[in-house]
């Protein structure tokens, strides 16, 4: 008879988070991931069968987590102008680099590395980007300034954003400087002006 589980899987996800967010998909051993999800090596196959299930997974709990927070924001009633939403967005990926935080964006550094060259994770990574593109799409609608715009024009100017973001992200994590950061911000606010 098999024995119960003896952690549980939505912590032990949310701690395997941090060690590929800390390390990338590549940078993460099996002994970071052993030792920051506190399981055995057993464990951690019997549970997540290899460590790309395991990312897989991660990346679907960082989806629910973080970026669903993203769109929450750029959907938000109680801010009237859509591109005060998107501007918000952005101010607080640069506010939490100036607090220390210069992980970036778990789903962006995926969007930068294992997503070349493995379609499983190519397919997570557009899932997570799709659901912020469709939220800033919805930004512009409610933006006085862009709300006029065509459905195709909108939809490439949610993509332009979606690649500052990415962008944005990506260089915090490569700990570009303090002022390039903050002129990358600046810029969404003269593309959204």
């Amino acid at each position: 008879m098999a024995r119960p589980r003896s952690f549980d899987t939505d912590a032990a996800i949310e701690k395997a988070m941090h060690v590929f967010w800390a390390h990338g998909y590549e940078g993460a051993s099996l002994p970071d991931l052993l030792e920051g999800m506190g399981l055995t090596r057993g464990s951690l196959y019997k549970a997540f069968t290899d460590k790309k299930t395991l990312f897989l997974k991660v990346l679907d709990h960082y989806e629910c987590k973080a970026v669903q927070a993203g769109v929450a924001l750029l959907t938000d009633p109680a801010i009237p102008n859509g591109a005060d939403r998107i501007r918000a967005m952005f101010t607080g990926a640069y506010q939490a680099v100036t607090d220390g935080d210069q992980r970036g964006c778990l789903l962006c550094t995926a969007a930068a590395g294992p997503s070349a060259y493995d379609p499983e994770i190519a397919a997570a990574v557009e899932q997570g980007l799709t659901a912020l593109r469709d939220g800033m799409e919805d930004a512009l609608e409610a933006s006085p300034a862009h709300g006029d715009l065509d459905t195709g024009g909108r939809r490439a100017l949610a993509d332009m954003l979606i690649a500052q973001y990415v962008g944005l992200r990506t260089m915090a994590r490569a700990r570009v400087s303090d002022d390039t950061l903050r002129n990358a911000v600046r810029s969404v606010g003269v593309m959204l002006a």
